[in-house]
This record gives C-alpha cells, sequence and structure tokens, in this order.
C-alpha cells in the first residue's frame, strides 16, 4: 500500500477522517446540550441555524442516527488505514502498537476533547453543523430510515416513543428556578417582580387583606359632623359604609364622587346615592384568582368573608400589586415602619405587623403557611399570650416580648438568626 501512494497523502487522509470524528462527536453533544428555550426564541427570530436545529430536534432519533452513521464510518476508516500502513512499515507487532495509539488519538481529539468543548459552546457548533445535517439527511434519509426502523423497533418494546419530541413545559417551580439563575441577564428587581407573580397562586387575600380590627370606615349612626370629620381627614379614595358594624355594610364610598358637593348639602340620604354596591369575596381565595376577578369587574376593592358571611378584612388591587412590584404607596395613617432597628443586629417589631411584609422587607424567612402576625404567630407557638420579658427562638429567630396585654402583643425585639431550636424563657 506504502508503494502506491505517498505517506504525505495517507497522514493528510488520516488527519482528515479525525478531523470529521471530532466533528460527529462535537456536533453530536452541542446539538444535545442546546437550550431548547433558547434555541426557539433564536428561530422565532430568523436565525436560520436554529430553525434547521429545531427541525432537526423535532426527530432526534433521525439526526443521532445520522451522525452516529457518519461518526462509525469515519472511525472504522481511520482504524483500518492506520492497520493497513501498520502492516505495511512493521509488520504485525506494529499493528498492535498502532491500535493502541490510535485509540488513545480518537478517544482524546476526536471524542473527549471536541465534546467538551461542545458541551461549553453549544451554539457556537451546533448551528452551523445544523447547516450541513440538514441537507445531508434529506440526501441520505433511506439509509437512515432504515437504521432508525430497526432501533425504533427495539425501543419500543421498553415502551420509548422516538417521535415525542416537543418541547415540554416549564412547571412554576421550574420557571422560578430559570429566573433565579438568570443572573445578570435580569435585573433583580424584575427577577422579585417575576417570582412575585409566579407566588400569587400561593398567597391568598388572607395573607395581604386589612384586617377587621384596622378598617377604617364611615358609620351610618354617627352624627353627620363625624361623618364630614372623617371624609376630610381620609388618608383613602374608597371607604367603606356601614351601619353600627362593618358586618352590615352598606357599600363603598368613592371621595371623588364628593368633590361637587358643599357641605352643606351632605347628608345621609344623598351620601347612600352615592354608594357602590359592596363586592364579597370567601377567604382563602388566590391572589391570581382576585387579580382576574378585579379586571374583570373593574373594581378595586373587596370584602373578605369567612364561611359565616362576618367580615375578616378588605383587600384592595393595590395589595394585590405591591405583591408583585413590592411597597409604591405610603400611607401616612400606618404612622412608623413595623420594624425599627433596636441596635447593631436587633430589631424592635410591631405584633402587628404582617409576617409576608416583614419577611420581604427585611429578607427573613418566618413561616408563612400559619398565622399573618408576629403576634399570631408567638401565640400559636406558646399556645397562650405571654407576658413582657418573655424570650422564646423560632426558627432561628431570637424574640423577646417588650410589650403584652391581656389580649395581645404589642411589641416585640427579635434578632435574627441566633440558634436552632425553639426555647422559651421567663425572667
Amino acid at each position: 500500500m506504502g508503494d502506491d501512494i505517498p505517506p504525505g497523502t495517507l497522514i493528510g487522509v488520516l488527519f482528515l477522517l479525525l478531523f470529521l470524528s471530532a466533528f460527529f462527536s462535537g456536533s453530536e453533544t452541542a446539538l444535545m446540550s442546546l437550550n431548547r428555550y433558547r434555541l426557539r426564541h433564536k428561530a422565532r427570530q430568523g436565525h436560520r441555524g436554529a430553525r434547521l436545529a429545531e427541525q432537526l430536534l423535532k426527530r432526534p432519533d433521525r439526526i443521532l442516527g445520522l451522525i452516529l452513521l457518519g461518526n462509525n464510518l469515519v472511525n472504522i476508516l481511520a482504524a483500518s488505514m492506520v492497520a493497513l500502513i501498520a502492516m505495511d512499515y512493521g509488520g504485525q507487532p506494529a499493528v498492535a502498537l498502532a491500535s493502541l495509539i490510535m485509540t488513545l488519538v480518537i478517544l482524546i481529539f476526536a471524542e473527549t476533547a471536541p465534546k467538551t468543548w461542545a458541551a461549553l459552546h453549544p451554539e457556537r457548533l451546533a448551528y452551523p453543523a445544523a447547516l450541513i445535517y440538514y441537507p445531508l439527511l434529506k440526501i441520505s434519509y433511506p439509509l437512515i430510515w432504515l437504521i432508525n426502523a430497526c432501533s425504533n423497533a427495539v425501543l419500543y418494546l421498553f415502551g420509548v416513543r422516538p417521535g415525542d419530541g416537543e418541547l415540554q413545559s416549564l412547571t412554576r417551580d421550574e420557571l422560578r428556578i430559570v429566573v433565579h439563575e438568570a443572573g445578570n441577564r435580569i435585573s433583580s428587581r424584575y427577577q422579585q417582580m417575576l417570582i412575585g407573580i409566579l407566588d400569587l397562586e400561593k398567597v391568598t387575600v388572607d395573607d395581604v387583606m386589612v384586617p377587621r380590627n384596622e378598617i377604617i370606615g364611615i358609620d351610618l349612626d354617627d352624627d353627620i359632623s363625624d361623618i364630614e370629620l372623617m371624609i376630610v381627614n381620609s388618608q383613602h379614595t374608597r371607604l367603606p359604609v356601614f351601619r353600627d358594624s362593618v358586618d352590615n355594610i352598606v357599600g363603598v364610598l368613592h371621595l371623588r364622587r364628593l368633590a361637587n358637593m358643599t357641605r352643606q348639602f351632605l347628608d345621609k340620604v344623598q351620601l347612600e346615592k352615592l354608594l357602590d354596591e359592596p363586592y364579597f369575596v370567601p377567604e382563602g381565595t388566590p391572589l391570581s384568582t382576585q387579580l382576574v376577578q378585579f379586571q374583570r369587574r373593574r373594581l378595586r376593592i373587596a370584602m373578605v368573608v369567612d364561611e359565616y358571611g362576618d367580615i375578616q378584612g378588605i383587600v384592595t388591587l393595590e395589595d394585590i400589586l405591591e405583591e408583585i412590584v413590592g411597597e409604591f404607596t405610603t400611607d401616612p395613617a400606618d404612622g412608623d415602619d413595623d420594624a425599627v432597628r433596636d441596635g447593631t443586629d436587633t430589631w424592635l417589631v410591631n405584633g402587628a405587623a404582617n409576617i409576608r411584609e416583614l419577611n420581604r422587607a427585611q429578607n427573613w424567612d418566618f413561616p408563612t403557611d400559619g398565622p399573618k402576625t408576629i403576634n399570631g404567630l408567638i401565640v400559636e407557638q406558646l399556645e397562650n399570650i405571654p407576658k413582657a420579658s418573655t424570650r422564646l427562638v423560632i426558627d432561628s429567630y431570637q424574640i423577646e416580648i417588650i410589650e403584652s396585654d391581656n389580649t395581645r402583643i404589642h411589641s416585640v425585639r427579635i434578632r435574627p438568626k441566633v440558634a436552632e431550636s425553639a426555647a422559651i424563657e421567663d425572667d
């Protein structure tokens, strides 16, 4: 053989075969490593390589059959050529040595190295490779079809359907991980907003509503002068109107409707004519559902009722939006913040503070699947209302009761993340 073909030509052909083997191996890994959602995005933008790659990956059995056919063919040809060259120049001992060397060369330069590079940079190889494989698959389709028919018959026995190559939808938890791992591609603010949207399904109106004892409204049993004072000093644009008790709600007053009325002509009868019909929602309604209902009904406020029809609180459209974008309004009626720094590592916290809002504002992680306030969380933990100076630990947060009475806890001091077990100590 060496007498017929110059050694330089043989070596050149051998290097070409090794290059083709590396191409087949690397492109296989690159195509299988592509981010399918990024691939779909590029394909919809008109990227030709991405469009062809997406078409090829709809039937992975066919493209894999083509790649493996080409890879095995060039590897066998390379091994045979090395064996013939070794036989011509060194006899049988040289064939064994050449086979060992060729195995190492193929393993390193035609398998491991190109596959590793392709796994790290799949798009740089997959898109150009798709431009080559697409016409090759058309040309060699009869042979590939025969090979795949045999391999698919074997897979069919194990319940595998190779034709199912469609892109699977992400679950909510998987999408949350994608958002978290987006890194610098999405700003932290937008990441929090996206996570807030995904979490709307898990959060209910109970978590964000204004509780019953904090509802500010107009009692029609009050004197008209007291009602006028309430309207003038109100920090809200919509107020619930009731008689005697918030459970006897009559409607909701939009203060803009009073803009054209003078105080001399304001009376309770006229006031009732300006009211909107109250809208009631059951407690436990997911925020995602309530957001849709607000949009459909073109409303911004709803009364949350329990199974007995008693009002438990008020939820507004702003409350739901703040779950997505964070706090974007400041209500002067709210007074001081619920958590105020009381030292280098301690915070003075209002007992009525909402746990979800505290977690979001302070980056804490108190449990949110039970009570909604710090007061409720501590009472549930101790099963009674503790006196001042009582200390306990909840989920590694050290808590000291600062002020309490017979009905509730007014304020506590919290030191985040100091212990792992729950404990109680009375001074």
